[in-house]
């Protein structure tokens, strides 16, 4: 899981940077001010979530769970949903695509409410270490 997570963490860090880096140098002379504006959210959202779901696939190294898997799903998500429908709009203007956002949203906040449950867990739960059953502090 935590490999998997990692590598989409790795990937969306990469799309970030260079649609970012468009956004800056490709679109600032092609985008009108609105839609500028549109286009840095969107990329900076995607890059703030890549760097949490970078932290989940840390999480996932030693605590694999349900928990960081479901946040892990709801980051990634977000980012497709958020960002994506948010460069769509950007770049072309179909005002229907700020409807997908929102959901995007949604998915921002229940993979943080899922980090701050595996986070809540820890301790509570107990990790087997070498065969060995013991309670996390």
């Amino acid at each position: 899981m935590a490999r998997i997570i990692l590598l989409a963490a790795g990937i969306s860090g990469a799309l970030a940077v260079a649609l970012g880096a468009m956004g800056a140098h490709a679109l600032r002379d092609v985008l009108d001010i609105a839609s500028m504006d549109i286009y840095t959210k969107a990329a900076s959202y995607h890059l703030s979530h890549t760097l949490a779901l970078f932290g989940v696939g840390l999480l996932a190294l030693s605590r694999p769970s349900r928990t960081v898997q479901m946040a892990a799903i709801a980051f990634g998500s977000g980012i497709v949903l958020f960002s994506g429908s948010l460069y769509a709009f950007a770049l072309t203007g179909v005002r229907a695509l700020g409807m997908i956002t929102p959901f995007g949203g949604i998915a921002f906040i229940m993979g943080w409410l899922l980090v701050a449950k595996a986070a809540w867990r820890i301790g509570k739960v107990p990790v087997i270490l070498n065969g060995e059953k013991r309670n996390e502090e």
